[in-house]
């Protein structure tokens, strides 16, 4: 087997990429990052394995954060909800987990499993569910392609545990968890039902990881070579710059268990005159010009600050900040027809169909995996 041994450089790396990833949602990155290298001070592990590697019956599971980001960016994790899922899970299973994974990459729910993994001493599948992140549970590359339904669980920081024994259909899950979310505060940890290696190999985005590290080497280089960290994470990413400009209004409340509101950015330098509205739903949803939407979901619409390049997420937006909109090709499985149906703009109550913007391709696994030894 080859593992990736993670270091805090690979943790500070992993961090800023899944925050571009994150289109404005997942969870802020900065806690879950120095939890991580706290874990790593103690002496504990964090390993990454490429699905490729891992054996076609492996029991993996997925966790990540639910909730809405503006409630999770105060009510701060307790550190043990992870442990407390995994062992919930495995005593109704009556079996071990194999390994864990992300749901999703984007922001803090990119660096979730790690922390999990850690303490359990569990590699961590170096794939993902969306390649991004979306506001809702069924929104994953693993339930559009069939991934059961149960069981499920959400843990929350005051030791509560829930498990979902039956629901019929991936939305209902959704809408279970996020009931029990509301009861625990609007924010939680969960996990969905465990997918075998040869499942998570089929339906999973791959090596979600080694992108969000490539994307955060990539500002870190341009940033201490001087040079413009944007242009770097569009060079990386494959990525289109929509604008350059400030935020002049953001309209934001939680409502259902989600943050919902609308973005107004007015254009800046050669981009001056121009006015972008972005919808909100936890992440960045549809970018306008007027009428005209210029890029929409399921691409990734990723908000940076224009001087750093460090991705801004929807529970930080305030007026004045200067920004740069891009937009980012979704993976390749999230484009496909069956996929649109969950991930697409109907999906989230538009009445038009998806335009794609730029060419998808997966990304590669980083060269750092070696045999253990």
């Amino acid at each position: 087997m080859r593992y990736w041994t993670l270091t805090e450089e690979d943790i500070d790396r992993i961090a800023i990429g899944c925050g571009i990833l994150g289109t404005g949602g997942g969870g802020s990155t900065y806690h879950g990052s120095l939890r991580a290298k706290a874990l790593l001070r103690e002496g504990r592990r964090i390993r990454m394995v490429r699905p490729a590697d891992m054996a076609p019956d492996a029991r993996i599971l997925g966790i990540g954060g639910i909730g809405a980001p503006t409630v999770g960016i105060e009510k701060i994790a307790e550190g043990g909800e992870g442990v407390r899922l995994l062992k919930a899970v495995e005593q109704h299973l009556g079996r071990k987990v194999d390994a864990l994974l992300g749901d999703e990459v984007g922001g803090g729910n990119g660096i979730a499993p790690m922390l999990t993994a850690a303490m359990a001493d569990l590699p961590v599948v170096d794939a993902d569910g969306m390649g991004r992140a979306f506001p809702e549970v069924q929104m994953t590359s693993f339930f559009i392609h069939g991934q059961e339904v149960k069981p499920a669980a959400l843990a929350d920081a005051d030791g509560n545990v829930l498990i979902v024994t039956e629901a019929t259909s991936p939305k209902m899950l959704e809408k279970l968890l996020r009931a029990g979310t509301i009861a625990m505060g609007c924010t939680a940890l969960m996990t969905t039902a465990p997918m075998t290696g040869d499942f998570v190999r089929r339906f999973g985005i791959p090596h979600t990881t080694s992108q969000a590290w490539t994307l955060g080497n990539a500002v870190l280089e341009a940033r201490a070579s001087k040079a413009d960290p944007v242009e770097a994470i569009l060079k990386t990413s494959g990525g289109i710059r929509l604008m350059h400009g400030k935020v002049t209004d953001i309209g934001r409340r939680v409502m259902a268990g989600f943050t919902r509101g609308r973005l107004t950015v007015a254009g800046l330098d050669a981009d001056q005159g121009r006015v972008l509205t972005v919808d909100i739903q936890n992440e960045y949803l549809i970018a306008r010009e007027g009428e005209t939407a210029l890029t929409m979901v399921p691409d990734l619409i990723c908000i940076v600050d224009s001087e750093t390049g460090r991705a801004i997420g929807t529970e930080e937006l305030r007026y004045g900040l200067r920004i740069d909109i891009l937009s980012v090709p979704a993976p390749v499985l999230l484009r496909s027809e069956i996929a649109l149906a969950s991930v697409g703009p109907r999906a989230f109550g538009y009445d038009f169909d998806f335009v794609p913007t730029g060419i998808s391709a997966d990304a590669p696994a980083v060269p750092h995996y070696q045999e253990a030894g």
